[in-house]
């Protein structure tokens, strides 16, 4: 299942902001972005794999959700805090443990050696993501934040951005480093200067780590990221058959 085909759910209540990032990120900061079928939600294809449906999704969400991505078409689901129970004809393809970071206590630090990365970095930002896997990245990404670049002999070898914005929070994501430049601290410089930007705007960052990814939760935990929630992420194919239709991008 490839990540361009994966669109992702993020459902359950809202305490804190960030139950549900991707619906308040789409019905607040980012809602010049959102695309929508009844009470469906989802990014463009080529900005963002992410769609969203209302806290514990009645029958008629879900064929919202059915008629925005198409049939045979495959969405991914984030659970946050409760198990998920889909509807008859509904396929998982993919279960997988992860976990929600905060960073209320976090200091940022800014870095000169950040730079900010615009549309003329995507192709170098698309080969660096292709290299390091840090999760879905897509040609137009960049109109979701901020994004920041460290180059060494001109070339890019680590980045961060700001992905998920819903009001009073901004996720940071796409966090990677280049194999042969690993070891150097540029990930912690990176996340560090994401925090202060998005603090100096009054907001909190967070973050999303696959929970068998260790490596980062503990270098994020050493900032001072706490974990807040488990999430599980899951893809599921929507009933139908795919030559039936169009895909709904």
């Amino acid at each position: 299942m490839g990540a361009e085909h994966v669109k992702t759910v993020v459902i359950n209540g809202d305490t804190d902001g960030i139950d549900n990032p991707v619906r308040a990120a789409l019905l607040g900061p980012h809602s010049h972005l959102a695309l929508s079928h009844g009470n469906a939600l989802r990014y463009p294809a080529d900005v963002s794999p992410f769609a969203a449906l209302p806290d514990s999704p009645s029958e008629d969400d879900w064929r919202d959700a059915a008629e925005l991505f198409g049939p045979g078409r495959v969405l991914g689901l984030a659970t946050v805090g409760s198990s998920l129970t889909l509807p008859a004809g509904w396929e998982v393809l993919l279960d997988l443990p992860g976990v929600q970071l905060v960073a209320e206590d976090v200091i940022g630090k800014a870095a000169e050696e950040a730079v900010r990365l615009g549309p003329e970095d995507v192709p170098e930002m698309l080969a660096l993501v292709g290299r390091t896997k840090p999760g879905p990245f897509l040609s137009r990404t960049i109109e979701m934040g901020a994004y920041f670049g460290i180059r060494h002999d001109g070339d890019l070898v680590a980045m961060a951005g700001q992905r998920l914005h819903p009001p009073g929070w901004t996720e940071i994501s796409a966090v990677c480093t280049r194999e042969d430049h690993r070891g150097r601290g540029l990930a912690t410089t990176l996340v560090l200067a994401l925090v202060a930007e998005i603090k100096s705007r009054g907001e909190t960052p967070f973050l999303h780590a696959a929970a068998s990814n260790t490596t980062a939760i503990r270098l994020y935990e050493s900032l001072g990221f706490r974990v807040r929630r488990q999430v599980t992420f899951i893809g599921v194919r929507v009933p139908g058959d795919p030559a039936t239709s169009e895909p709904r991008e």
